[in-house]
């Protein structure tokens, strides 16, 4: 059996973005609940067990979404960017801002001015030779137009957002399970999560697994894991200096041709890379195994070789030493929501991104823990 110390009443399965979010909030509410869930494996292709999409330092973060349910997720989660940051020690955060650009007769390009006005987002618009003034590094901006957040705004590591709600949630009284969950079973009383050095018995489970969730709770709530590629460039100092002030990007165009694109960040091997993102190729992946193979894979050269082209189409003069291809895994359901709710009396759920949850998984987190506590947002519901 797992050494737990006493009886675990709640567990939150996935130390991904989600689960270590409502593992904070659930302890500062002063619930007892354990954490569970591997850290990060050093080496990809000898590993066995599960795999996160948190395995990363850029991830863009705005306010901004086409659609107001992100728009409340974004805002709630940005807004204690700075109290998770506190009660951890770690800084996860930078502020350098979001520019949404794309063809001025793009209607998706002139809805996000509606949007940022309608929501009182603050957002600087820019045109053809101002937009080339305001972001020098721009290859071309004729016809085209940009809207950019100043403020609560830019990237975050959630690599290390997840480091700092896991210590955070620690701090708050939370216990750390650093076991992957094999499977749950309930019974009249408690839920068994089977981990690889026994059983642990809890009243009540919150999974928030990402792409394992629907494998580890054995059934289908309607949602897709897909594998994505991302490119990244590590540049040189210079490379580094000339695009110092580069914000976060997300290119607005039709799919294939959207990348998003991180501003030069640098990363635990010494280096500053730059990423981009945006893969058009839907790569289902139907099981456990599925998803291990993807990860190991190491990527689709075929999605960083179209990447490439993008990024060199859009910042001007780049020049890169080397560029990594980059495996990640999303999950998409059909009406844009996630799921937060309970399976069962003792069992709730809390995943199904979008390719969206990085900036705002504080809040689906939150909205985790409370669904565990039973107060369910009813359009979330499974």
């Amino acid at each position: 059996m797992v050494s737990t110390d006493r009886a675990i009443k709640l567990a939150v399965i996935g130390r991904g973005m989600i689960g270590s979010a409502a593992a904070r909030h659930l302890a500062k509410m002063g619930q007892d609940v354990a954490l569970i869930g591997p850290g990060e494996p050093a080496d990809y292709a000898p590993h066995d067990g599960v795999f996160g999409s948190h395995y990363d330092e850029g991830r863009i973060t705005r306010s901004f979404d086409p659609e107001p349910f992100w728009v409340e997720m974004n805002r709630a989660s940005i807004s204690r960017y700075g109290e998770i940051a506190a009660e951890s020690g770690v800084a996860f955060y930078r502020e350098v801002g979001a520019l949404h650009v794309g063809s001025s007769d793009d209607p998706n390009v002139a809805s996000v001015g509606t949007i940022t006005a309608e929501a009182g987002i603050i957002c600087e618009a820019y045109e053809d030779a101002e937009l080339a003034e305001r972001f020098p590094f721009l290859k071309s901006t004729a016809g085209m137009r940009g809207y950019f957040e100043p403020r609560n705004a830019g990237y975050i590591s959630p690599r290390r957002l997840v480091q700092a709600q896991t210590i955070a949630a620690e701090r708050a009284g939370a216990r750390i399970i650093d076991e992957p969950a094999l499977g749950i079973s309930e019974n009249g009383s408690s839920v068994t999560i089977r981990t690889r050095s026994g059983g642990v018995e809890a009243e009540r489970v919150l999974v928030a697994a990402g792409g394992h969730t629907q494998s580890l709770i054995g059934q289908s709530l309607g949602f897709t894991v897909y594998g994505r590629t991302v490119a990244m460039f590590r540049l040189d100092a210079g490379e580094v200096q000339r695009l110092a002030a580069m914000p976060s990007m997300r290119c607005i165009g039709p799919e294939g041709d959207n990348p998003y694109i991180l501003p030069p960040i640098p990363y635990p091997d010494g280096h500053a890379w730059l990423k981009l993102g945006g893969d058009p190729v839907d790569l289902p992946l139907e099981s456990e195994a599925g998803i291990k193979d993807w990860f190991k894979s190491g990527g689709s050269i075929a999605v960083a070789d179209r990447l490439e082209k993008q990024i060199l189409d859009r910042i001007r003069d780049l020049k890169f030493e080397e560029r990594r291809v980059v495996p990640c895994m999303t999950t998409f359901g059909d009406n844009g929501l996630p799921r937060i709710g309970p399976l069962s009396p003792r069992v709730s759920v809390a995943f199904g991104c979008y390719g969206k949850s990085a900036k705002c998984s504080d809040e689906l987190g939150r909205l985790g823990g409370m669904a565990l506590l039973g107060e369910v947002r009813a359009e979330l519901a499974p």
